[in-house]
């Protein structure tokens, strides 16, 4: 048995770049390539139990290093072994003192200019997905969960990047295809052999991203260059809904690169309400940024030490868990409690497993000074449901879409038997007709 022997692999997208290790989407599980000397192993985290613990899993033989590695939810670790032009794929699993190792198959990729990555852990957790990008299409490859062994679910024409789940079911993908110049994000039903159907196009002229996507509610966190050409803006929308994207311009750091990582699930019917967790990146390092839709702010945290940096998983309750790994604590969960909860302080909580919790001390370092435009309106108030005047707002996509989905769901008479039809309201994800994204 060897440990994995060279670096993980840069990030593959603009930004922040990759996670420090992958989330099950139960939050149960977790994996990464930790530092091993000169080398990286394969690691699971077990997060559902009364204190995290790590169990580090060697495998494989000389020669073969390790890319990258997800966990599932039943706890074994999907691993990816690249090796001249194909990538191996099994899965590991502790077997008392060593490691036991389940071969899956192995994708080829006889073009030198196609890259293949891990799509973000599928809902579930029963299955994972590989993309496959290429200089004139992208393959969507099923490969761990299926029942006969690795399978190309669909090709894409143009080239992919981004990956992000619309429902609970794990069949619905959104992408964000690059063509002609441009990228736009579509919809690739995995349950129909890869029918595909835009999803946002704001402009003819823009590049149009989903970054996340929050089956309860529908919140959609976008990144695109419409409101301001040439530079890309943060955004919100919601899936089936006819408001708006708009951009808020708390989300504008000045030279500081802004990622969202997380967002709050369970906020059915009130995606302005999800919490989300954002990466930021300056000059003086890494920060955790909290930012709720109907807030006119950023709540700016420090990260803690040692923190996975981009890593991290919401409750439902408004706990934002970030797992962290020191030379004094090799596997900790630092909990962030979402400012406005009344149950429990405000603020982080970082302590090594089986230790109580602590009052904040005076003398912890406080987060980076937040830039400018970041802190709260001088009303505080939540925005108008016309918009605020510190949020930009377009066009949620051309085309049909929208309407499309909106149709079941529009009341058709008001009240008093008036007969007159009222507004349509955002739709929850998961009640939302998905099957019907795709055209037939």
């Amino acid at each position: 048995m060897t440990v994995c022997a060279i670096e993980p692999e840069a990030g593959h997208e603009g930004g922040a770049g990759r996670a420090g290790c992958a989330i099950t989407a139960d939050g149960c599980y977790a994996a990464r390539l930790a530092p091993a000397g000169d080398s990286f192993v394969p690691e699971r985290w077990t997060l559902d139990g009364p204190e995290p613990y790590a169990v580090r899993l060697p495998g494989g033989g000389p020669g073969e290093p390790c890319a990258e590695v997800q966990p599932l939810s039943d706890g074994r670790v999907l691993v990816r072994r690249p090796a001249g032009g194909r990538h191996t794929f099994s899965l590991l699993y502790p077997t008392g003192p060593g490691t036991g190792e389940l071969p899956l198959g192995t994708v080829a990729c006889p073009d030198e200019d196609t890259r293949l990555r891990l799509l973000p852990p599928a809902p579930g957790g029963e299955r994972a997905y590989a993309l496959a990008v290429g200089p004139r299409s992208t393959a969507v490859w099923l490969v761990a969960g299926g029942a006969f062994g690795l399978q190309q679910l669909a090709e894409v024409p143009g080239r992919c990047s981004g990956g992000a789940w619309l429902d609970r079911e794990g069949r619905m993908l959104a992408l964000d295809r690059e063509m002609g110049g441009r990228s736009k994000a579509v919809v690739v039903d995995l349950g129909r052999g890869g029918e595909m159907s835009p999803l946002l196009q704001i402009a003819d002229g823009s590049d149009d991203r989903v970054l996340l996507a929050d089956p309860d509610s529908g919140l959609l966190l976008i990144r695109s260059d419409a409101p301001s050409p040439g530079q890309d803006r943060l955004g919100w929308g919601v899936l089936g809904s006819t408001l708006p994207v708009r951009f808020p311009r708390c989300l504008r750091l000045a030279d500081c690169t802004v990622t969202p990582f997380a967002v709050q699930p369970g906020q059915l019917l009130t995606p302005e309400r999800c919490a989300v967790a954002l990466r930021v990146d300056g000059a003086l390092g890494s920060w955790i940024g909290v930012w709720r839709p109907a807030e006119r702010r950023v709540d700016h945290f420090p990260a803690p030490a040692g923190w996975l940096a981009g890593s991290g998983l919401w409750t439902a309750e408004g706990e934002l868990r970030l797992p962290y790994s020191t030379g004094a604590v090799p596997c900790g969960v630092a909990v962030l409690r979402v400012p406005g909860q009344e149950r429990r302080r405000a603020g982080l909580d970082v302590r090594p497993p089986g230790e109580p919790a602590r009052p904040a001390r005076s003398g912890e370092r406080a987060a980076p000074a937040a830039p400018s435009g970041s802190g709260p309106a001088a009303d505080g108030g939540a925005p108008s449901p016309n918009g605020p005047a510190d949020e930009e707002q377009l066009p949620y996509c051309s085309g049909d879409m929208t309407d499309f989905l909106l149709t079941p769901h529009a009341a058709s008479t008001g009240h008093g038997g008036s007969g007159a039809s009222s507004a349509p309201r955002p739709v929850p994800l998961q009640q939302a007709p998905l099957g019907r994204l795709v055209t037939k």
